[in-house]
């Protein structure tokens, strides 16, 4: 599959690192009745007191690039890291206002959501975001038109390939997809009483992990695709996952032929260089047939 993809300036794959930047509003939306206990919330805000700052400096020190998604009421209640992420020539795609379950949300109240997020975001970085990546569930009929009118152009939300995709009904909105196995909460998330996430109550090996995340990068690099991983700084900057991350990124690092961009950069370079997708992609295939069963 590589020799059919020419990346820019020869690059063999591309890697895009985000970050879902959340605060306690990520866990409220999960398990609502954790609401006022604060030794849970605890672990989440951890996100904020030290995590954001540990992701930041390890990007500093290796000198990558990377795309954080961040609700407008995180933002609003953390401007100083907001102004940080900023500094460090990052970018901030929004995720909408609150974090919120979109399948509890018409069309309607979506398209509020990102219009509300992302015009408290422009506020405090002077920069309208043109990415967005849905916090929970599902855009209804319609989301990603809405998405276009609102101005994003990249979203990292949908999975079933990996390669950027253009959505079939708003070509101008890039797709860059994501896995699961390329996500840090998986293998990390948990929490004391109720489990969070409900029967995955426990921590993963923090040597199985890394080589899993490693073994993807390799099958990624060998076909030329783009790799997307998903951080959380709650839960991957802890003072012994940054460590996973650091090893992570330095044994990437070491392949010269690997584009590290913004999502921002790879959609806008993919929507200028790369074809449309076919009628039998899971994207043209999710449209015909969600939309039917809705009519």
């Amino acid at each position: 599959m590589a020799d059919s993809i020419v990346w820019p300036k020869g690059y063999r794959c591309a890697v895009v690192l985000t970050v879902d930047y959340n605060d306690v509003h990520g866990i409220l939306t999960q398990a609502p009745e954790v609401a006022g206990r604060d030794k849970t919330l605890s672990v989440w805000r951890y996100g904020s007191q030290r995590g954001v700052e540990r992701l930041l400096g390890l990007f500093a020190e290796l000198g990558v690039p990377s795309s954080w998604c961040i609700p407008g009421i995180v933002a609003e209640e953390n401007p100083d890291h907001i102004r940080a992420i900023q500094a460090g020539g990052h970018e901030i795609a929004c995720a909408g206002y609150r974090h919120q379950d979109y399948d509890r949300l018409d069309l309607a109240a979506q398209s509020a959501e990102i219009a509300k997020g992302c015009a408290a975001l422009t506020a405090l970085t002077r920069q309208r975001p043109t990415g967005f990546r849905i916090p929970a569930g599902n855009g209804a009929p319609g989301f990603i038109e809405a998405l276009k009118d609102h101005g994003i152009r990249w979203s990292s939300s949908w999975r079933g390939d990996d390669l950027p995709f253009a959505h079939p009904t708003a070509p101008e909105i890039i797709e860059l997809p994501l896995h699961y196995e390329l996500e840090d909460e998986p293998y990390f998330a948990f929490n004391l009483s109720p489990a969070v996430p409900p029967a995955q109550s426990r921590i993963a090996s923090y040597s199985h992990t890394l080589g899993n995340l490693q073994m993807d990068f390799a099958g990624f690099h060998r076909f030329g695709l783009c790799y997307v991983l998903r951080l959380h700084p709650e839960i991957i900057a802890t003072p012994g996952r940054i460590g996973v991350l650091r090893e992570l990124l330095e044994g990437i690092l070491r392949h010269e032929d690997v584009w590290i961009a913004t999502g921002a950069d790879v959609a806008r370079w993919w929507a200028d260089s790369a074809a449309q997708v076919t009628e039998d992609h899971p994207a043209s295939v999710y449209e015909r047939h969600y939309r039917n069963y809705l009519a």
